[in-house]
């Protein structure tokens, strides 16, 4: 009874069967047919190679929504040089809500050399051109979402030359913590002093002839300090061509969250927009000598996450390629058959000539030829 029901089962798994197999003797094979199934091989081979290329690459989706965080404290990370020596300048933040915060809170006045050793100079022009090509091919910024991670360094190298000249610059270095509002981050001469009615720095004992401005902007950010990520303005390099001269960045900062296969972290990316004018106030030009950078936030926040294809889709796109080349090659290749036949069927009828007529003497012809021929005499 039991072999019974299992010839019944067997016999119905066989009627099952959706891929029925044809016997050798029926199948027949041909070198057009050979030749068609060789260049759908290579095809599935190339194709399956780039998909496994497009498996492994990943990409970034950037997703947008409103920032609601408006009570925690913003970062600004700065690393600016400035041709000028460190007693002479002083910067602080300024924002729109009246709060002052002090350089002494987070900043470091360093003495430094302006001129760049030979080693820091390759470093600056490198870091330049990688600035040019970011705002020609924004993909790039993808690129370097992914291969930011935390061992790495984007800072200027030391010195390599143990250079005997005196320090005639200050490098102002580190970092501070101001309110989640519009700002204004500036560097000018002489020490800021608190006042009631706003602030004031100290430039009164600074003689005229030594102001200096020119500056380099080793490094600028906003947010959680992420070494590897480069920024608009780091590698700026600005030389005043006069005393008086005021050099304004206007930046708009967007909160953004980096969540990438080697690092995560709160971050902000920001645009920038660069002025410069000397300050003359006979020819109606007015202002304060120095260096501004006036900040604000956006309203929005991107979160931008490093995302890979999946096993599943994978599996049927590979699918899909080696389905489709084979039921397209096998169609093609009945179609041109198909063509063959006819074109060569329609060239041997047509080499047939019509068999000429009879003609008569009453004027008459006859096509048709006889049967029978009479040998007899």
């Amino acid at each position: 009874m039991r072999r019974l029901n299992r010839k019944k089962t067997l016999s119905l798994v066989k009627e099952l069967d959706a891929f029925p197999k044809v016997p050798d003797s029926y199948v027949e094979t041909s070198a057009s047919g050979g030749t068609v199934s060789l260049i759908a091989f290579t095809t599935m081979a190339l194709l399956t190679i780039m998909e496994f290329s497009v498996y492994q690459d990943t990409w970034m989706k950037y997703e947008y929504e409103v920032d609601k965080d408006f009570s925690s404290k913003l970062r600004i990370n700065i690393d600016i040089t400035v041709a000028m020596k460190c007693q002479y300048v002083g910067a602080d933040v300024l924002d729109l809500a009246e709060t002052m915060v002090a350089s002494a809170d987070g900043l470091v006045y360093e003495p430094a050399i302006f001129d760049l050793s030979p080693q820091q100079k390759e470093w600056q022009r490198m870091l330049q051109l990688i600035q040019s090509r970011l705002q020609e091919e924004h993909s790039l910024q993808d690129v370097i979402f992914k291969s930011a991670f935390k061992s790495a360094s984007t800072a200027l190298p030391p010195r390599e030359d143990d250079s005997s000249q005196p320090p005639d610059a200050c490098r102002i270095h580190g970092h501070l913590y101001v309110n989640k509002v519009a700002g204004n981050f500036h560097i000018t001469v002489g020490k800021a002093i608190p006042h009631p009615r706003g602030h004031a720095h100290l430039a009164a004992l600074v003689n005229h002839d030594s102001y200096n401005f020119s500056h380099r902007i080793d490094h600028l950010s906003f947010g959680e300090l992420v070494p590897g990520l480069i920024n608009p303005l780091d590698g700026t390099e600005k030389i005043a061509v006069d005393h008086n001269q005021m050099f304004q960045y206007f930046i708009t900062v967007v909160p953004t969250k980096l969540h990438t296969y080697k690092i995560s972290a709160d971050t902000h990316q920001f645009s920038v927009t660069e002025r410069e004018r000397v300050i003359n106030h006979a020819a109606g030009s007015h202002g304060v000598s120095g260096i501004f950078m006036k900040y604000d936030l956006s309203s929005l926040m991107v979160t931008v996450t490093e995302e890979h294809m999946p096993f599943w889709q994978f599996f049927v796109r590979l699918c899909g390629i080696v389905g489709g080349i084979f039921s397209t090659t096998g169609m093609l290749h009945g179609i041109g058959k198909f063509i063959v036949e006819i074109i060569y069927c329609r060239f041997r009828l047509g080499s047939y000539k019509p068999v000429s007529s009879v003609s008569f003497e009453d004027g008459h012809t006859d096509n048709h030829l006889p049967l029978l021929e009479n040998n007899t005499h």
